[in-house]
């Protein structure tokens, strides 16, 4: 009998939930809300038609640089984000790699390597290799200008 009286007093089992499971439903269950939350209103977003939707990756160029005093020379990995699908256009409406290394070159050629040394410069030569290919070919769809790798030699 006294055992029975002793269970019936434990103050930790009494309602249900002890303030252990409390804690630990809250523990779990705040952070999984929140990370639901932000999965649910992400993919609600609406979908930016300028987005990146493939990536270009052009072979490394090589060139002397605008420099009459000395003798300097660039090396440049670039990859260009196309808000076109690379994987859909395949055959004729494969992206004119000869017409974009072209404008590339010609937009690099200009480049003065004192100019390249500072990150403006390199700021300012994503702006005008961005807009040199926009103005030459639009249909590209050219959104983003990458350097993979980047060498100045004087």
């Amino acid at each position: 009998m006294a055992e029975a009286v002793a269970k019936s007093q434990n103050p930790v089992r009494r309602g249900g939930f002890s303030w252990i499971g409390w804690a630990a439903l809250l523990i779990v269950g705040l952070p999984g809300a929140w990370l639901l939350r932000g999965r649910v209103q992400s993919n609600s977003e609406p979908v930016n038609p300028n987005a990146v939707k493939s990536v270009l990756h052009l072979d490394t160029f090589v060139l002397n640089l605008a420099d009459p005093d000395e003798r300097a020379y660039l090396r440049v990995g670039i990859d260009l984000g196309l808000t076109t699908d690379l994987q859909a256009a395949q055959g004729s409406n494969a992206p004119p790699v000869a017409l974009i290394r072209d404008t590339i070159l010609g937009v690099l050629a200009t480049a003065k390597p004192q100019d390249l040394l500072l990150p403006q410069g390199k700021a300012k030569l994503k702006e005008d290799l961005l807009l040199a290919l926009r103005n030459r070919d639009p249909a590209l769809g050219v959104q983003e200008v990458y350097f993979t790798e980047f060498l100045i030699q004087r």
